[in-house]
């Protein structure tokens, strides 16, 4: 995870959580990789919340160009619910893919 501290990146999740029984850390865990879930909520589902949530300003704070490389997959934009919002990531998908080098 990126720029923003833990206590901004707790308040960001529990925001999105508000109607649910799930705390900010088990997301955080799933964000970072350390949990597979939380609730129903897998890494991607938290990504879509996060995007459909937030402004672009803020998506950058929570994850560095190579986590967002990684997680920005079709198969995340195509289940955005807005179409301006899945033209946009799937710019920003192809521009991190074309910048940064593949992994491994």
């Amino acid at each position: 995870m990126a720029q923003i501290e833990k206590k901004d990146i707790k308040k960001l999740l529990e925001q999105i959580l508000w109607d649910y029984n799930i705390t900010a850390e088990e997301i955080h865990a799933v964000l970072k990789g350390e949990a597979d879930r939380a609730g129903h909520y897998t890494r991607e589902a938290v990504l879509k919340k996060l995007i459909e949530t937030y402004p672009w300003f803020t998506i950058i704070q929570l994850f560095t160009p190579e986590e967002l490389k990684d997680l920005l997959t079709r198969d995340v934009i195509k289940n955005l619910r807005a179409p301006s919002l899945r033209e946009k990531y799937e710019f920003v998908r192809k521009r991190l893919q074309d910048i940064l080098p593949a992994s491994g």
